[in-house]
């Protein structure tokens, strides 16, 4: 009997040998197992905070060019807003002016026309006094609406017509020569018939 008892424990280590053979998980395998799972995690986790931080400079970038925009605008709409409030202002005066010279232009015509057509060294004795007090009148209201729009331009681009530079005209003056271009053309409008009137009546009597 002693014999059957190592026998039978001789077989239980065996057994014990066979249960512990290569072919299954050792602890060392499944270590190195885990180890390269969390790294490979990790490495995942990195590129994930490296694109997570490029999105964010890329954002910052689109800020900051969003920012500078916006003080671009505003810088820009103030500049080309008074701009084109000057340029409305300036192309107002200037067709003003423009007008105004249309209206001078006429009156200083009529003068001329009317100037040209006295010839003292033809009167007599007996038209004396009464052509020289018809062209004394003429010659006076010349000088006189020539003054008046010396003085309305003054200041003005057109002011070198008249031998008169440019200036910026304020206070009451501006305002009393700026009514010159209302009377100009009221009172052409309104002596033009009767001035025609009587130059066709000057020469009518001349040509007799």
């Amino acid at each position: 009997m002693h014999g059957n008892a190592e026998h039978t424990h001789h077989l239980r280590v065996r057994s014990t040998q066979l249960e512990m053979t290569p072919g299954g998980p050792s602890v060392g395998d499944d270590y190195d197992g885990k180890l390269k799972a969390a790294e490979a995690q990790l490495e995942q986790l990195q590129q994930k905070r490296e694109e997570l931080e490029r999105k964010k400079q890329e954002l910052e970038a689109l800020n900051g060019r969003k920012r500078d925009f916006m003080t671009s605008q505003v810088e820009l709409t103030d500049k080309l807003s008074s701009a084109v409030t000057r340029i409305d202002r300036e192309l107002f005066e200037m067709r003003q002016e423009m007008e105004d010279l249309e209206q001078c232009r006429v009156c200083f015509a009529s003068h001329l026309d009317k100037l040209g057509k006295y010839n003292p060294e033809s009167w007599t004795r007996e038209q004396l006094s009464t052509h020289l007090d018809r062209a004394l009148t003429t010659t006076d209201l010349a000088a006189d609406e020539y003054e008046q729009a010396a003085a309305h331009f003054d200041g003005m681009r057109s002011g070198a017509i008249f031998g008169r530079g440019k200036g910026k005209r304020t206070g009451p003056a501006a305002s009393a020569i700026g009514e010159f271009g209302t009377q100009l053309r009221n009172g052409l409008a309104f002596n033009l018939p009767v001035l025609v009137l009587g130059g066709i009546a000057l020469i009518v009597y001349i040509l007799k």
